[in-house]
C-alpha cells in the first residue's frame, strides 16, 4: 500500500518557516541533528514511524506535509501511530512482533484477541483496523460511505471483477450498504431473512476477516440475504456471471444516486425504470430461447 511521501526540501522549508533549529527538531524526535540534517538534503529518509513526530516538531500538519496517495494498510496504521514494528510487542504481549509482522506481509490475520489493543494504540476503530488488515492481504476496501471511484475496486472501472476471495467479496459488498453494520447485526439480518439459525457473530467475523475462507450452501444463502446480494456471489467461479453480478451491482448503485438526488423530478424516473426492467427481460428472454444448430 502507499507510504507516506517524504519531502526532504517540504520539511527544511517548514522547520525555518516555524524559527526551528535543527537540534530542536532533532530533540523533539529522537534522533541527532546530524540525521536531521541528512533528511532535509535529501542524503536519507526517516522511517514511516518518525514522520508523525516530525511534523509535529515543524508544526505542520502530517497529512498535508507527508501525503499518501491513498488507503493505509496495517503497517500505515502502526507508522502513523508512532510504533515501529518491534515496538508490538508491547502492545500484543508478545515476544515478538510476529503476529503484527506476518499480518502485515498478508501471511496470516491477527487473532482477536490483538484486534482491539492495537486498534486503541493506533487510534482507530477495530473495523477500521479490520479494513486496513484487508488491504495488507491485497484487498483494497473502501472506507464506509466512500463514493466510488476509479481506485474503490475494479469492478467499479467497467472491467466488472468481483474481488477472488469470500472476505474480499463481503468487504465489496459492506461498502455498498447505506450504514455501517457489525457482525452481529449481519447475523441477525441473514437468520431472520432465512428462517434459521445459521450465522453467529463470530462466524460474520470470521468470514469477513478470512479466518475462515469457504463455508456451506446453507450459510453463503444466509449471509447474501443479509447482504441483499445473491448466494452466485460466493459460489459461482464463472467469469462471466461474476461480471454479471458484479455491473448489476454497480448499475444498482447508479439508480440509487440518482433516486438520492431529490425529488420526482430529480429522482428516478418511471421511463428509467422502464427502461431497466425491458431490458433485463429482453436479456432473460435472449439467454433462454433455444439456438438453432445447424450440423
Amino acid at each position: 500500500m502507499p507510504a507516506r511521501l517524504f519531502d526532504a526540501q517540504a520539511l527544511l522549508l517548514a522547520r525555518r518557516d516555524e524559527n526551528r533549529k535543527q537540534s530542536d527538531v532533532a530533540e523533539e524526535v529522537g534522533v541527532s541533528a546530524a540525521r536531521v540534517s541528512a533528511w532535509e538534503t535529501g542524503r536519507s529518509v526517516p522511517d514511516p514511524e518518525k514522520l508523525p513526530r516530525l511534523a509535529a516538531a515543524v508544526r505542520r500538519d502530517l497529512d498535508q506535509l507527508f501525503p499518501r496517495n491513498g488507503r493505509p494498510d496495517l503497517a500505515d496504521l502502526r507508522a502513523d501511530a508512532g510504533y515501529s514494528q518491534s515496538a508490538t510487542r508491547a502492545l500484543t504481549g508478545t515476544r515478538t512482533p510476529g503476529p503484527v509482522a506476518a499480518a502485515e506481509n498478508g501471511q496470516r490475520r491477527l487473532s482477536k484477541e490483538y484486534e482491539q489493543r492495537l486498534a486503541d494504540a493506533y487510534g482507530v476503530s477495530v473495523d477500521a483496523l479490520r479494513r486496513a488488515q484487508e488491504r495488507s492481504f491485497g484487498h483494497d476496501v473502501p472506507e464506509p460511505g466512500e463514493s466510488s471511484s476509479a481506485q474503490t475496486t475494479s469492478a467499479e472501472t467497467g472491467s466488472g471483477v468481483l474481488p477472488a476471495t469470500l472476505a474480499g467479496k463481503i468487504a465489496y459488498l459492506l461498502d455498498r450498504m447505506p450504514a455501517p453494520v457489525t457482525d452481529a447485526a449481519l447475523a441477525a439480518r441473514g437468520n431472520d431473512l432465512v428462517g434459521a439459525e445459521v450465522l453467529t457473530e463470530d462466524l460474520v467475523h470470521d468470514l469477513r476477516t478470512g479466518v475462515v475462507a469457504s463455508a456451506p450452501d446453507e450459510v453463503l444463502r444466509a449471509l447474501a440475504e443479509a447482504l441483499d446480494t445473491t448466494p452466485l456471489m460466493f459460489k459461482s467461479d464463472d467469469a462471466g456471471v461474476e461480471r454479471v453480478i458484479a455491473e448489476t451491482l454497480v448499475l444498482r448503485s447508479q439508480v440509487a444516486a440518482i433516486a438520492a438526488r431529490g425529488g420526482a423530478e430529480a429522482g428516478l424516473s418511471a421511463e428509467l425504470l422502464a427502461f431497466i426492467r425491458k431490458e433485463v427481460s429482453k436479456a432473460h428472454r435472449e439467454a433462454s430461447a433455444p439456438h438453432d444448430h445447424k450440423g
